[in-house]
This record gives structure tokens, C-alpha cells and sequence, in this order.
């Protein structure tokens, strides 16, 4: 126990809450924000609650690990729940089972096991392939919007512009920048967004699923949602911690524990399938973040947020500019797929390059595979080169 608590006042210790945390805590916008609208506004979910629980677990995660891990929606949870118009109960059903089987995951070992079998290859396939489908998504984000106006392809260029020619300064907070400039774009172009906005928060509900939900969730949500969680939420994460860390990887066992916590302790109680992408991490970092201090910030802002404007959270975001996260998810996906520049190997590159194919034509799951099967074949090809 004072081991323990010696190395928390630790972690608290090495913190830091300056301009470039607060910078670094909004890398990760671009994909929360709209994940988290569509929630609402096709699902029929509770924009406060969805944002007190993202927000408490940013707070807890952050004191945990000490570095920027991100707190965002599942994917495939959400991408089906928002296709089928699930509805809160289904994506109950579906969070919670999910974060059932990655705590049983992580308290058994078995994720250690699946890190050391997946090649390395093929993680960082993953890395690339995600990396390269956020820069794909922020580009189809902007191409949805006009050349001219408040928020347009020409304001989308400028911010790209920005965030190039700061690249260089790490702690430069361009991020924050970008997100007060949007804040600004929103009050001269929608200001009514603001006006007699009605303050205050409904309050949690429970959720109990029928079966029928239960049934739903765990066929269209789970199933799919468990791989992708596996591979970049947890092992490709872990993999990304160290190389932005070096010596500092957070364990995979742990990582799949908070997984799973996070959603058996919130996704009956109206909080939203949630992990921790490598995305979100590589985005964090990209503007600044380098401690827990700029989640644990984040995460007073989302609950904070919630309690106050939790009744017209989707208005306000729904009208921040488009341009901006659009910038900013090109850019985030840009800085995950660095990583695989360390293939030392033409089949090592190849199996990279499958894996990322696999991801961009279709989703995680066939990418692992294809990266799979790809490894495997190179191998046995190997292996009979070395026997005759």
C-alpha cells in the first residue's frame, strides 16, 4: 500500500497542465466529436451522460497511466449502432459485453499471449492502416463543406497550413489554437447557438436491456467490436506507448482491464462503448501532449461541460467547425502511421503493406487476417528455402 502510494504522488507529481497539455488533450476531437453527435442525434443517447462518463474516465486514466491515452467511442460499436439505428439498449448490451470479455482478457493473461504471437508486422500494418484511414476520413470530412465561407475547404487548407509550418515546434499549442479559432468562427457565424441556451443536465438512467437487445448488441456490436478493440485498442496502443516512450510501454494486461472497466462500469448507466485507440494517443502527441496531466485537463472540461450544457451539448457541437476537425484528424492519422517506417525487411515491409490494404478496402479484422496469412505464407516460404 505506501508502495502504491508512493508511486502515485509520483505520477501526480510528474504531471504537467501547460499550454502545450492543453494543446496536446484536443488532438483527439476530430473523431470523438462526431462519433459522439451521430450517438445522439440517430441513437436517441444522452449527450451529458455520454460526456461525464468520456470525461471521468479521461480523469481516471490519466492519474493511471501518465501519458495521453485517449478515451474514445468503439468504432464498430458506433459505426452499426448508428447504420442500424440501435437503439440505447442494444448499445448497452453491446458495450457491456465487450468490456466483460476484455477484463476476462486482461485478468487472464490472455492478451499477453496474443501480443507475443501477432507479429510485430502485422501491429504495425495495423497502425498504418488506421492511421491512413483517419487521414482518409478527415479528407472526406472536408470535401462535405464548400470552398468559401466560415467553415470551408479554404479555412481546412489554411489550418493544414498552420499545423505544417508548426510542426517543428513541439510545444507550440496549435491544436488549442485551432480550437479556439473555431470557437470564435462559431459565435460570429451561429451566435444564436448561445443565446437562451437552456442550462442544466437530465441526470444518469439505467439501462437494462431485453433480450432481444442483449441478442442485437452482442451480434451486430460485440462480435465485430472485440478484434478491433483487441488489436488497436489495446496491443497496438501498448506497441505505439513504447515507441513514443521509450522503456515506458504500458502493459497489455492493464490496458485490456481498462477496457473493460470503463464499460461495465458505465454502459448501463448511459455511457457509450468506450476504449483507447492508438489513433487518438498518436493524435494527442502529435500537438503536445506528453503526460496524463492533458487527458486528466480534458477531462475536467467534458464533465464539467456535461453537468452545465448537457441538455444543448450536440447544438454547440454540431456547429463547431468542420474545416478544423477535418485538419485535425488528417493530421492525427498522419503521426500513427510513422511507426511503420521501422520495417527492416522487404517481406517484414510487406506484410505491413498487406495488413494496411487489407484495413483501407475493408476493416481491422480482414486486415489482421490478410497481415496473418501473409506472414505465415512468407514464413513457410522461408522455412523451405532453408530445408532444400
Amino acid at each position: 500500500m505506501l508502495y502504491l502510494s508512493a508511486s502515485f504522488v509520483s505520477r501526480v507529481k510528474s504531471m504537467r497542465f501547460g499550454l502545450s497539455e492543453i494543446s496536446g488533450s484536443l488532438g483527439d476531437l476530430g473523431l470523438f466529436i462526431p462519433l459522439m453527435i451521430s450517438l445522439v442525434m440517430v441513437c436517441g443517447m444522452n449527450a451529458g451522460s455520454l460526456l461525464i462518463f468520456a470525461g471521468l474516465f479521461n480523469i481516471i486514466t490519466g492519474f493511471m497511466f501518465n501519458k495521453p491515452i485517449p478515451v474514445q467511442p468503439m468504432k464498430a460499436i458506433a459505426a452499426v449502432a448508428i447504420a442500424e439505428g440501435l437503439s440505447p439498449g442494444s448499445i448497452a448490451a453491446a458495450g457491456f459485453s465487450a468490456g466483460l470479455i476484455l477484463l476476462t482478457l486482461g485478468l487472464t493473461g490472455l492478451v499477453t499471449w496474443a501480443e507475443k504471437v501477432i507479429p510485430r508486422p502485422v501491429v504495425r500494418g495495423i497502425q498504418l492502416g488506421v492511421g491512413l484511414k483517419l487521414a482518409a476520413k478527415g479528407i472526406g470530412m472536408i470535401m462535405g463543406i464548400g470552398w468559401l465561407g466560415w467553415d470551408s475547404r479554404v479555412v481546412a487548407i489554411g489550418a493544414g497550413l498552420f499545423i505544417l509550418c508548426t510542426v517543428n515546434f513541439k510545444k507550440f499549442p496549435s491544436a488549442l489554437i485551432l480550437f479556439i479559432g473555431g470557437v470564435t468562427m462559431m459565435i460570429f457565424s451561429a451566435p444564436d447557438i448561445f443565446t437562451g441556451a437552456k442550462l442544466g443536465w437530465g441526470g444518469f438512467a439505467v439501462t437494462i436491456p431485453t433480450l432481444n437487445q442483449w441478442s442485437e448488441g452482442i451480434f451486430l456490436g460485440t462480435l465485430p467490436q472485440v478484434p478491433l478493440t483487441l488489436l488497436n485498442s489495446v496491443i497496438a496502443v501498448c506497441a505505439l506507448s513504447g515507441d513514443l516512450f521509450p522503456g515506458k510501454a504500458i502493459k497489455v494486461k492493464a490496458m485490456a482491464a481498462s477496457v473493460g472497466i470503463m464499460n461495465l462500469a458505465s454502459c448501463l448507466f448511459g455511457g457509450m462503448p468506450m476504449c483507447h485507440g492508438s489513433g487518438g494517443l498518436a493524435g494527442q502527441y502529435r500537438f503536445g501532449a506528453r503526460t496524463g496531466g492533458s487527458v486528466v485537463m480534458l477531462g475536467v472540461a467534458k464533465v464539467m461541460f456535461g453537468f452545465l450544457f448537457g441538455t444543448v451539448a450536440i447544438s454547440i457541437f454540431a456547429a463547431f467547425p468542420v474545416s478544423l476537425l477535418g485538419a485535425m484528424l488528417i493530421f492525427a492519422g498522419l503521426e500513427l502511421t510513422l511507426p511503420a517506417r521501422e520495417a527492416e525487411t522487404k517481406d517484414a515491409f510487406f506484410v505491413i503493406a498487406a495488413t494496411a490494404g487489407g484495413i483501407l478496402a475493408a476493416n481491422t479484422l480482414i486486415g489482421f487476417i490478410l497481415g496473418l496469412v501473409t506472414a505465415f505464407v512468407l514464413l513457410k516460404l522461408k522455412l523451405g528455402d532453408s530445408e532444400s
